[in-house]
């Protein structure tokens, strides 16, 4: 079949399925792009022609900003449990590389995201041209090879007879539980134009399985016998156990056995709030109960966590002189970490079978009045009636008041990913979407569009901060243009109320966190600029509500939820508003001299709690 490369990947993608359980869906759902040099003639052209002419199912979505639509495309794959993802062209130059941040955010939390960034001339007749880096050492570098370490899989198609290899690898990359992450194919421009003679056995339905590897006997009885052994065993749910389905599987094992369920960010809902064994976050942004449970556990149980320095509270959460950990992950890897008795399976069938091998193996651990006085603690933090402006806390309590059981909640970076991971009462496996593996300030109207792509029948909310928002916030156009109802609550707190926080702890004073005037010494300690970020939403195309207080806030969110396109509730916050502690700690290097007072005491405190941090050998 006569076709030009960008012809063939769009026809090759648009062929592509996986299965799980019996389940077909569509691998790439489609393709977001901003056309420009480079990819507007090939990637371009070929999304136009499939459909004007029907021979390729790949719809097309215009996406305003090259990092926000990696991120879009991102959601969208933790939404369909990374069995379904989505490409993403971008123009040659700075429109590639404005992905780089993306990449990075997919490959570090394990998110399916095809990659497509238009490259030089292969025949380098026209070099040096528009964009291109010229590296006087080799002269096959581009600026695309910054992908490189930030992919699971990347390829330069230099000719047409490379393309049906580099299409393969890259689909066995993307649906790999244990291997997914970005996938960079790199396309020439000259290339994206060639016409070649491709077989048409590349264009034939495939359907790549997805599968749930089960436990080696030898080593399910290890992990079994390590948990037998233990007194004071805690389970920690990551990612792994949402995306494998596994939230029934978890619920029969930690009724079976008792043992204690925490969850890291990723994990969070992998278990309802209110189930008996739930004691909340694990690690820095965790719960007391959580954190106390970590102390005293002399086996932990790792099911499908990457152990983030978060999760471990950077070392120092899991202080018995003894402890052993049991690591159940699809990921050799990551079942290897902390110097694990591993099991290498898919979550579900790993607690499946566990489940079974301890049959008759129960613990008795009294979590349970810990746990009821925590959610007192939560329930007054919902409702502290802080004044004159509302807590962060009181925000979180009324979102998530508002939420139904299947709405979903997205956040990224700054103080809220702690305070949600600390206070929100998750009552679905995807309801709770932060993403902390990066903490990619800008992604949470990005994520929130392709979550809501990926399944329209759940409510979104997209909490984002003053600081998020001015990353980031043009994909509310894409989301009016594409009709997508998400209901975004902005935070005016003028500045960065986490990084202020972090900074006051370590003894810098705050310095460089507010959004103010420039004062009279020359710091910016002056009045609040005259910023209006629900102006600037409106002006984008959103619906905007107003609001002053909480009982504003309830209000406006019920207005929001009966809305039918996408709506903007805004409400200052105090950035200053107290949090319950999780009594656990994060390690951030204090400047070891200095000429501060408020910097040598914070640097007396952090070696203090740095004597506690250890390797897990």
């Amino acid at each position: 079949m006569r076709l030009t490369v960008a012809q063939a990947v769009v026809r090759f993608l648009a062929n592509q399925w996986t299965e799980r359980d019996g389940a077909e869906q569509r691998a790439i759902a489609g393709t977001f792009g901003i056309f420009g040099h480079g990819n507007v003639a090939g990637i371009g052209q070929a999304l136009l022609q499939a459909q004007r002419t029907g021979e390729a199912a790949m719809p097309y979505h215009l996406a305003r900003n090259e990092q926000a639509m990696v991120h879009a495309a991102a959601g969208y794959a933790r939404m369909r449990d990374r069995l379904s993802a989505m490409a993403c062209t971008a123009s040659i130059g700075p429109g590639s590389t404005n992905m780089l941040t993306g990449a990075a955010l997919a490959t570090v939390n394990r998110l399916p995201v095809l990659l497509l960034p238009s490259d030089v001339f292969a025949t380098r007749v026209a070099s040096p041209v528009l964009q291109e880096l010229e590296d006087p050492r080799s002269a096959d570098v581009s600026v695309n090879d910054a992908f490189r370490p930030l992919s699971r899989f990347f390829d330069r198609i230099w000719r047409p007879e490379q393309l049906p290899s580099a299409l393969l690898s890259a689909m066995r990359v993307l649906f790999d539980p244990a291997e997914t992450g970005a996938v960079t194919l790199c396309l020439p421009q000259d290339v994206q134009a060639e016409a070649y003679d491709f077989p048409d056995e590349l264009f034939a339905r495939r359907v790549w399985h997805v599968a749930r590897p089960v436990p080696e006997p030898a080593a399910l009885a290890r992990a079994a016998g390590v948990i037998r052994g233990a007194r004071r065993p805690l389970l920690i749910a990551g990612g792994g156990a949402v995306y494998s389905g596994a939230s029934a599987a978890l619920d029969a094992f930690a009724r079976a056995t008792g043992i204690p369920v925490a969850d890291t960010q990723a994990g969070r809902g992998a278990l309802r709030w209110d189930h008996p064994c739930a004691v909340g976050g694990a690690g820095a942004t965790g719960t007391p109960v959580a954190n106390r449970l970590a102390r005293e556990a002399d086996v932990v149980i790792g099911v499908g966590t990457r152990y983030s320095d978060f999760t471990t509270a950077s070392h120092t959460a899991f202080a018995d002189p003894g402890v052993r950990f049991v690591n159940l992950n699809v990921a050799a890897f990551d079942a290897h970490k902390q110097a694990a008795t591993a099991l290498v399976a898919d979550a579900r069938e790993g607690l499946t079978a566990l489940t079974e091998a301890l049959a008759g193996t129960r613990f008795t651990l009294g979590h349970a009045a810990d746990v009821a006085r925590w959610q007192g603690q939560v329930e007054r933090s919902y409702h502290l009636g802080h004044g004159p402006l509302p807590a962060q806390s009181e925000v979180i309590g009324a979102v998530n008041d508002a939420c139904g059981e299947r709405d979903v909640v997205v956040q990224a970076a700054g103080s809220m990913p702690g305070d949600l991971h600390l206070l929100w009462r998750a009552r679905d496996p995807k309801q709770y979407h932060v993403e902390y593996g990066y903490s990619c300030m800008g992604f949470e109207i990005a994520g929130a569009l392709g979550i809501k792509m990926a399944d329209p029948t759940r409510e979104v909310y997209a909490l984002v901060g003053d600081g998020s928002y001015l990353m980031m916030a043009q994909e509310i156009v894409t989301a009016v243009a594409e009709g997508v109802k998400l209901v975004v609550v902005l935070v005016q707190n003028h500045g960065f109320a986490s990084i202020g926080a972090l900074s006051e702890s370590l003894g810098s004073q705050r310095f460089g966190t507010s959004y103010r005037y420039r004062g009279d010494d020359d710091d910016y300690d002056g009045g609040y600029l005259p910023v209006d970020l629900a102006a600037n939403a409106e002006s984008l195309g959103a619906a905007v509500i107003r609001c002053r207080t909480i009982a504003d806030l309830t209000e406006g969110l019920k207005r929001a939820r009966d809305a039918d396109r996408l709506t903007v509730v805004h409400i200052e916050t105090d950035p200053r508003s107290p949090v319950p502690s999780s009594e656990s700690w994060w390690d951030v290097p204090v400047a070891e001299v200095s000429a501060l007072d408020s910097t040598r005491g914070a640097r007396a405190a952090y070696e203090a709690a740095k004597r506690g941090q250890r390797p897990y050998l």
